[in-house]
């Protein structure tokens, strides 16, 4: 598995949100300048992100950005799937997908889930204030 840079990018972004929105709104400029990320491609991450529910967006003078909620109620996990899709390891795992045919048989199924499992379990630990 590995996590794209829209996935790493969308973390920093809204870390980078959660530490200055005390100062109100805050943009997409000042971000970009202090996380080193263009501001073309991090229009593109906050798009997914303000379509997601996870940003409010003010435009104008004053505008930016900001959290929708407290940093506590933004889960790692959550927001990976959101940039990334599912994170499990194998198909056959995906959310939604019917089971596989071969998966009562299949010798190796219980190591896949096992996998699924850790991940899972891992970034459901972390939320955005744990980087604060």
């Amino acid at each position: 598995m590995i996590i794209s840079t829209k996935g790493r990018y969308a973390l920093r972004f809204l870390i980078d949100i959660a530490q200055h929105q005390g100062d109100g709104y805050v943009t997409l400029k000042d971000v970009a300048k202090r996380q080193e990320i263009s501001e073309k491609y991090l229009e593109i991450v906050v798009k997914e992100l303000v379509k997601s529910g996870l940003l409010a967006a003010l435009r104008g003078k004053g505008g930016g950005y900001r959290l929708r909620r407290p940093p506590e109620e933004y889960n790692i996990k959550s927001i990976i799937e959101i940039m990334e899709g599912p994170l499990a390891p194998v198909a056959c795992l995906e959310p939604g997908r019917a089971d596989c045919p071969r998966k009562v048989g299949c010798k190796t199924f219980p190591l896949w889930q096992g996998l699924d499992n850790v991940i899972s379990t891992y970034l459901s630990q972390f939320s955005l204030a744990d980087f604060l």
